[in-house]
């Protein structure tokens, strides 16, 4: 990139490309946050360990300084060198918008909300800014326009009507409907256990393969209610999305939801087996292999029904009409 800016002897006009180096710099700080705090290297923010708000050193804590300084630190450099040679980046802009508003209303609630609600310092108005900055960002790839539908139409007009088939003759997409149902329930189900549902049930559950969503620190129960109130209503919406064709905002959703998720799920699985967490509340060691395929698999196949809009987006594609010759 540096090699570019000495050819073209100018820097890029994308405001966005600076706002994303600045953060960039941050998810190298977080990182060795990260890293320091689990004692796999020492002596280099011992001073801001001692002095930060408590929050930084739960558990929760620890896995969104991992999530920032690795997969977000990878998508700052990747719209950087997007915006460095004149590409789109919005695919990626949209991941990362989900995956940081997301990370930023559990962390923020949790803090108010959980055990260390009153422990909060002047450090913590730092973030007030990032967050400002990160909102306006997002404001801005959200306004950016849409090239791949341009793109596709151009090139796959003529397989365009073949695509455009009925639920039973898509078999992808009838898998993708069978588990947006069970994963909307399953979202509510600990939506409710969070909310100290009495049934004997969600107990069950807690006690035995989730005892996390218990925790104290309440980042669990704020993010269980998150899950609840945005998850639930897009299974429901992606369920409408994959049955009726020329839904065009189905695959900015999926984008949107899939970062999102991702960071959620990456951070409740860490911080339920971390060993910051009071033992009482990890999850047991006989129920590791279930906790761990079923939210295994509550995460990525997300991941799988965004890249399938992506690679073959005709089925939410507007049938474009044929201009008529005089």
């Amino acid at each position: 990139m540096s090699v570019n800016f000495m050819i073209k002897k100018k820097m890029p006009v994308d405001p966005l490309f600076y706002v994303y180096a600045v953060h960039a710099f941050l998810s190298v700080v977080n990182l060795i946050i990260g890293l320091e705090q689990d004692n796999i290297i020492d002596g280099f923010v011992t001073f801001y360990l001692r002095v930060a708000d408590p929050h930084i050193n739960t558990a929760h804590g620890h896995m969104i300084a991992y999530w920032d300084g690795c997969v977000h630190y990878l998508m700052y450099l990747l719209m950087i060198a997007a915006i460095t040679w004149g590409d789109s980046y919005r695919a990626i802009g949209l991941y990362w918008v989900g995956s940081f508003l997301m990370r930023g209303i559990v962390y923020i609630l949790g803090n108010a909300v959980g055990k260390y609600g009153t422990h909060t310092g002047p450090l913590f108005l730092l973030h007030i800014p990032y967050i400002c900055l990160s909102v306006w960002a997002c404001f801005r790839i959200f306004s950016q326009p849409c090239t791949w539908d341009v793109q596709f139409t151009a090139q796959n007009q003529g397989n365009h009507e073949a695509e455009r088939k009925s639920l039973l003759h898509r078999p992808l997409d009838l898998l993708f409907t069978i588990y947006l149902i069970p994963a909307f329930a399953f979202c509510v189900f600990r939506g409710l256990i969070v909310l100290d549902c009495s049934c004997k049930w969600y107990q069950d559950y807690a006690q035995h393969y989730e005892p996390y969503l218990k925790d104290p620190s309440a980042y669990p129960k704020i993010q269980m209610l998150v899950n609840m109130l945005y998850s639930g209503p897009y299974y429901i919406i992606a369920l409408y999305g994959l049955m009726v064709p020329g839904c065009e905002w189905m695959p900015d959703l999926t984008l949107v939801h899939s970062g999102a998720l991702a960071q959620a799920q990456f951070s409740h699985i860490g911080a339920s087996l971390h060993t910051r967490t009071p033992f009482s509340y990890r999850v047991p060691a006989d129920s590791q292999s279930v906790f761990l395929l079923v939210n295994v698999l509550y995460t990525v196949v997300p991941q799988a029904l965004c890249y399938r809009c992506h690679t073959q987006p005709a089925f939410f594609l507007r049938p474009v009409p044929d201009k008529k010759t005089e």
